[in-house]
């Protein structure tokens, strides 16, 4: 079902159904209405079925789900990547409007009635095939954990609970999109950087003297903490950054304990315990164990990478006729690249030289045709949001089957999303009449824009940060499903970053480096000897790196299982990235878990899975692609077939045993660590 608001338009050169991006305001309200109208409609007439059964119950439901999904998705969406600051204000309020009417519906009694009668009937149950039985029990559980179970008066606290949960998350990511820091600094306070930081920066006067404006956006940040050789220059960079969006503390504070109480209504200890039912992990415990052993084998790791990066700093500041006080948060990005520029002669402004952009995208797309036989198509004079943004087909590499489409929206702008993700703008799905739909998916990134002088050039980890990415638009592009709620990534949490980080291993191989790292001006490859140093420096640091990742993870689970509604987010990141990262915090005020968008963006009681997943990543290579070929088709067909094609439809520990032959083990992601198995 397409709305009257929401046509589909086709471009002269693009194939199958091509979204509108092209809102206003108005268009974007009016879409909600019509959601809003239809969805009750159906869930209505659901409501009122006497001999309930899968055709005349979930059938109806589902397909509302299968047909509004792009509709809600595209109305959203807009808020991140829109140039035009009331659509991004009319896609806030959209989702707030439909947030609510999300909640509302799941919170109807009269449908949870009879979808549990389906559910509860054994014969219906039996005649459906497994996707569908799926379907049922995922949308029964989804009921029951919304409180159809609880009592009138708990269910209607549940829900007004649920609705400001929700509204919060839209205005503390908004905060975050529109909150940029920004510093006025002289060329000597950023003494390190490279000429080509300063191409085309814009200045501003300060105090009578002229200064380079220097914004939080990764391309600003990440270098000059990287590369400014001033301790001062990167404090207090660093405290403009850990300084924006005040007010997000409290709204985090207030959600930490929503979610609380909304668990316990529920009858759980915490909302981890609560949110981790559903994960492979199963119980916080078993996170708990996960990362306090990894935690202690990194420590071993993370004390001789301390004393190196010590022994720098104690250098530089004897040089400098000044009193060593210790280690801060502002170091780690400075000297863990220092030690590799020493001991590997790696040099982020000697790489970005065989990074250009364009070679890398046209590199990255086709390791991915080539891996799972796929054919992409840009599209020509694309009906796009922005004129950076570039819109692909693709199609099955040795026929005319169309497959989808997505798009790639790389470089930053205002007020649009600041890191790097992915938006599963429309699921593929079956209809009735035996047709279906094409997946539409949107990769939105914050890459180092061209110079006057020079095209876009990227660090060795934006490589590898493509990679990733485009690994979750791919899970998105391959799945097959019959329905919307089962598809691509709406797997279990603890396993959809596995898919894409699997992928960042295709940037350490030296094959595969050198079929699109060529320098941006003579187009030679990359050297050899380059790239056996950047394959060489790949763990190094890898001790310090990971238990970063465990103090977010830490810090998630120390907000989120936890049963003191009062429990201090502020205080709570500042303690555990102390303790756990190893780097002192210093003495100015700071908040950085006011920026920590995963704890409102879907990753709380859940950011454990990042490293989680890493376990079967590794295992995942290391099993088939690095024994098989990086390049094998059939192992490709196979990933593709086994870990994409299936989305959310089965457990993903089927999805993993089916393409390893075997239960999974953590071995090959401690060695990939540079860590021994026990």
């Amino acid at each position: 079902m397409v709305s009257s608001e929401l046509k589909a338009v086709h471009s002269h050169s693009a194939k199958g159904t091509v979204l509108n991006f092209n809102l206003g305001p108005d268009e974007i309200s009016s879409i909600v209405d019509s959601l809003i109208h239809e969805g009750k409609k159906i869930q209505d007439a659901v409501a009122a079925q006497t001999n309930p059964t899968f055709d005349n119950v979930i059938v109806p439901l589902a397909t509302r789900e299968n047909e509004q999904s792009a509709q809600y998705l595209v109305v959203t969406f807009l808020q991140n990547i829109s140039t035009d600051k009331g659509v991004r204000d009319a896609s806030t309020s959209a989702e707030e409007r439909l947030n609510d009417f999300e909640v509302e519906s799941n919170m109807r009694e009269d449908v949870y009635k009879v979808v549990r009668a389906v559910f509860d009937n054994k014969s219906e149950m039996g005649r459906v095939g497994p996707e569908d039985r799926r379907l049922v029990e995922k949308m029964e559980l989804q009921y029951r954990r919304n409180g159809l179970a609880l009592n009138r008066e708990d269910r209607r606290r549940l829900g007004d609970i649920n609705k400001e949960i929700l509204d919060i998350g839209v205005h503390f990511s908004r905060n975050i999109n529109e909150g940029d820091g920004r510093i006025l600094l002289t060329r000597d306070e950023l003494e390190g950087l490279p000429d080509s930081y300063f191409e085309g920066r814009e200045t501003g006067a300060e105090d009578g003297v002229e200064k380079y404006v220097v914004t939080t956006k990764y391309p600003d940040l990440v270098p000059a903490m990287q590369l400014a050789k001033r301790e001062d220059t990167r404090r207090r960079l660093l405290h403009v950054e850990e300084t924006r969006c005040p007010e997000n503390i409290p709204l985090l504070q207030r959600a930490a304990r929503l979610r609380l109480q909304a668990a316990q209504l529920l009858g759980y200890k915490t909302h981890a315990e609560f949110v981790l039912e559903e994960n492979m992990a199963k119980t916080p415990q078993a996170v708990a164990a996960f990362e306090a052993d990894l935690r202690k084998r990194l420590n071993a790791l993370a004390d001789s990478e301390i004393a190196e990066i010590e022994s720098l700093k104690k250098a530089d500041k004897s040089a400098a006729g000044e009193t060593y006080t210790g280690l801060y948060i502002w170091d780690f990005r400075y000297y863990s690249n220092l030690v590799k520029e020493r001991k590997h002669n790696i040099k982020d402004e000697e790489v970005k030289k065989y990074l250009p952009m364009t070679e890398v995208t046209r590199g990255v797309l086709n390791i991915y045709q080539e891996m799972l036989s796929l054919r992409f198509v840009k599209v020509a004079d694309a009906p796009v949001w922005h004129p950076d943004v570039e819109m692909y087909e693709v199609w099955e590499a040795t026929e005319a089957t169309f497959v989808g489409h997505f798009y790639l929206d790389l470089y930053p702008r205002e007020g649009k999303y600041n890191h790097a993700a992915v938006w599963p703008i429309r699921p593929r799905f079956e209809r009735s009449d035996g047709s279906h739909e094409y997946p539409v998916a949107a990769m939105v990134a914050n890459f180092p824009k061209p110079t006057p002088s020079t095209p876009a050039l990227l660090k060795h980890s934006d490589a590898v940060t493509f990679l990733h990415e485009l690994g979750h638009v791919f899970h998105s592009i391959c799945s097959v499903t019959k329905w919307g709620r089962l598809h691509g990534t709406s797997t279990e949490h603890d396993f959809v970053e596995a898919p894409s980080q699997m992928l960042e291993n295709w940037g350490w191989e030296p094959s595969v480096l050198r079929r699109f790292a060529v320098h941006y001006q003579t187009g030679e490859p990359i050297p050899e000897d380059l790239v056996k140093r950047l394959v060489a420096a790949k763990n190094e640091g890898a001790g310090l790196s990971n238990l970063r990742q465990v103090f977010f993870g830490l810090f998630d689970m120390a907000i989120h299982n936890t049963t003191d509604s009062n429990v201090d987010v502020k205080a709570a990141y500042s303690r555990l990235r102390e303790k756990v990262g190893r780097f002192k915090n210093g003495d100015a005020d700071s908040w950085g878990a006011a920026t920590f968008g995963h704890m409102m963006g879907g990753y709380d009681a859940r950011y454990y899975g990042y490293l989680w997943s890493l376990v079967y990543s590794a295992d995942m290579y290391a099993t088939r692609f690095q024994k098989e070929g990086v390049r094998n088709a059939q192992t490709g067909l196979d990933y593709r077939h086994e870990i994409l094609q299936p989305g959310g439809s089965r457990d993903a520990s089927v999805s993993l045993e089916r393409f390893l032959g075997r239960k999974p083990n953590n071995e090959a992601f401690l060695r990939s660590i540079g860590l021994r198995s026990d």
